[in-house]
């Protein structure tokens, strides 16, 4: 199925993270809610349990060879403010924002529901922002297909 590519972050007192994801999507519009699907055994699924919130950082196409540096847990740099040397900072919610994202969502957990692998996250956006536009105001995003990577999840 066609789908975007994300970097979800998540943070616990001390730990922080951003994970390459794919499935994110907008599940209701009042309130504004958005759901990612992460795997059980995933760094980032503790995060979020134990902090009850993420983000979603939308990228821009142009930073496709970045969401594989995200594709194990990162390594985080508090003094820095950074993960995988790359530059994050705080949303309302404390769960990190890519600093270079073309979109975020901040969101606080509200649901979660087991699916076998993987838990269905839902979270109502809180806080919401975008980066860098072109000329027009658009910025072409990235998607599954415009890299080499297939989920193995």
């Amino acid at each position: 199925m066609p789908s975007g590519l994300y970097l979800l972050g998540s943070a616990a007192p001390g730990r922080a993270n951003l994970m390459t994801a794919n499935w994110a999507t907008q599940v209701a519009s009042d309130p504004k809610l958005v759901a990612v699907s992460v795997e059980t055994a995933a760094f980032t699924h503790r995060l979020i349990e134990e902090a009850g919130a993420f983000s979603v950082n939308v990228l821009a196409r142009s930073d496709r060879a970045i969401v594989r540096r995200f594709v194990k847990p990162a390594v985080w740099d508090s003094e820095a403010s950074t993960l995988n040397g790359f530059a994050v900072r705080t949303a309302r919610t404390g769960a990190p924002i890519f600093v270079g994202a073309a979109g975020w969502l901040d969101c606080q957990l509200v649901q979660a529901s087991g699916l076998g692998s993987h838990t269905l996250f839902v979270g109502e956006v809180v806080d919401c922002g975008q980066g860098p536009q072109d000329g027009a105001g658009e910025v072409p995003v990235l998607r599954m297909e415009d890299t080499r990577m297939n989920y193995g999840g």
